[in-house]
């Protein structure tokens, strides 16, 4: 069961996400995850996610060159997008959320 402080900084972690990319959500992971197991989930969970978004990019990215990246950047954007906002209310709501298509790299 998860207060309600949990679950805003959980939430703030995807939200500060718009903003700054890595610093904000890497603070508040790394403050608070030895005080609760469900904001360390969300922090691994985000930043797997983070990390393997940024391959996806820059797949993406190279894959331009044939073209294919063409359609392939804008899905991978708008995934990126609708899959964080899906977490933030998520994780609002007091749920450990699994984001489709991430890499776990942080376990």
């Amino acid at each position: 069961m998860t207060n309600s402080d949990e679950r805003l900084f959980g939430m703030l972690i995807y939200l500060l996400s718009f903003f700054t990319a890595i610093i904000g959500p890497l603070i508040i992971w790394m403050i608070k995850r030895d005080e609760s197991a469900f904001i360390d989930f969300h922090g691994k969970e985000y930043f797997n996610f983070f990390i393997s978004f940024t391959i996806y990019s820059i797949v993406s990215g190279i894959l331009v060159v044939v073209l294919i990246g063409f359609v392939l950047l804008p899905i991978v954007g708008i995934l990126f997008f609708i899959f964080t906002l899906i977490a933030l209310f998520k994780a609002f709501n007091g749920e450990e959320y699994r984001i489709p298509l991430v890499i776990r790299f942080i376990k």
